[in-house]
């Protein structure tokens, strides 16, 4: 791959994309962006506008009309490094006309928080075996972060995760920037895997508080859902020496949990409150990956025989109706 080329393209047009787009313009480095918008309407307003009336509309995005286009396989052949940034749901959808060979000698970027539904795959995976593309030639963007406050400039830290530090930091200089700094890290399966956690994390909290429970009782489930993380990542992955209190893990997690701008614990909240999984999914405008994530990290859990509590609480809320006091009642005497 030619160092000399700065072409980026973004799959993905939601709020997490929209903040990248205009991050990634403020890096006085990179200003040959290209972006895949998934509507037209949007498309079109974009072109004329350069806001995205659909999410972050306040947001100035700066990217030339030429660059915006409808077709996802188009942007991936014309970049040098693709950034995929779509729910995980939707992933397969936004890539469904790409081929292996337009992914051939790129660098692949996962923005994604969640797993492929149905695959039970983790994006990293899914590609590779999807489209062959070498684990080197991928990197994993984590957290801690909203989409809300990067798009406000508000100072944040990325962690960039990939088998190859070269890969990885040559990512890195296109992100960091003014309001970025970036974290570098060898942990491409406890990254992406933490942050598919982490969404299932938040979600019980907000089912807790939801539920009535307060502050000091969210504190003691989220020291808890910390260490079940690391029991999780460690069986998923113990060749690599992670410390789960850095802020890829405990972070992320924190932010996802608190955060007045996190979907996870608003659809949580939701549940607890006593809405329907389909009520609180038409209520939002946006997708709560942590759904999608809990039915999905069962297959671990079952395969590796693993006790977590929380995951298990919230799967038998979402996917067994089960009603929320009865599961908090029995998570009671698993917490220290």
């Amino acid at each position: 791959m030619d160092e000399s080329v700065q072409k980026i393209g973004i799959v993905g047009s939601g709020s997490w994309a929209t903040a990248m787009i205009k991050m990634l313009g403020d890096n006085t480095e990179q200003k040959d962006i290209l972006w895949w918008v998934r509507k037209e309407e949007d498309l079109a307003y974009i072109r004329s506008y350069g806001h995205n009336p659909s999410y972050l509309s306040a947001v100035k995005v700066c990217v030339k009309p030429d660059n915006l286009f409808s077709d996802a396989r188009t942007v991936i052949q014309q970049s040098d490094i693709v950034i995929l940034n779509t729910p995980s749901a939707y992933l397969k959808d936004a890539l469904a006309a790409v081929q292996a060979a337009d992914f051939s000698n790129k660098i692949v970027v996962s923005a994604i928080k969640g797993i492929i539904p149905n695959d039970n795959l983790i994006v990293g995976d899914y590609l590779t075996q999807t489209y062959q593309i070498p684990l080197e030639n991928i990197v994993v963007i984590g957290g801690p972060c909203h989409a809300e406050e990067v798009s406000s400039e508000k100072l944040s830290y990325l962690t960039l995760a990939g088998k190859d530090q070269t890969t990885v930091e040559r990512v890195g200089r296109f992100i960091r920037g003014r309001y970025i700094n970036t974290v570098l890290s060898t942990d491409i399966f406890g990254v992406e895997y933490g942050a598919v956690l982490k969404n299932i994390y938040a979600l019980a909290a907000g089912i807790c508080h939801g539920a009535g429970l307060g502050d000091n009782f969210i504190a003691v489930l989220i020291s808890n859902a910390i260490r079940e993380m690391g029991t999780c990542l460690s069986a998923i992955d113990s060749d690599v020496s992670r410390d789960i209190k850095t802020s890829a893990y405990l972070g992320d997690l924190l932010v996802t949990a608190y955060s007045q701008f996190s979907r996870n614990r608003t659809f949580g909240h939701m549940i607890g409150k006593g809405y329907t999984v389909q009520s609180a999914q038409l209520e939002m405008n946006m997708v709560a990956e942590g759904y999608y994530a809990s039915a999905c990290i069962q297959n671990i859990i079952q395969r590796h025989q693993l006790d977590m509590p929380i995951c298990q609480m919230v799967y038998e809320i979402l996917y067994h109706r089960q009603p929320a006091t009865l599961e908090i009642k029995k998570l009671l005497d698993k917490l220290t």
